[in-house]
């Protein structure tokens, strides 16, 4: 994670955004009454997936019982009734 104070966060605030959106690499900017995080859209989206999952009581084990499933067991995707 980068780390930046305002000051130079407005000076470098282009060139920070871009590569924390090329590189999905945080930074941290830093100001007298506290910090903020700056993040990808990508990677916000990513988290937000992330916390919907993890709320979800035992969506988390299916999906992680559904990747150990042989694929000769699986039904294909058009034969699932939704």
């Amino acid at each position: 994670m980068t780390n930046v104070n305002i000051t130079n966060f407005r000076k470098n605030v282009y060139s920070l955004i871009e590569q924390t959106i090329k590189y999905n690499e945080p930074i941290n900017i830093s100001t007298k009454d506290g910090n903020a995080i700056l993040i990808s859209e990508d990677d916000y989206r990513n988290l937000l997936e992330t916390l919907y999952i993890e709320s979800v009581p035992g969506l988390k084990d299916d999906i992680i019982n559904g990747m150990k499933e042989p694929y000769e067991e699986c039904i294909p995707e058009e034969e699932v009734d939704l």
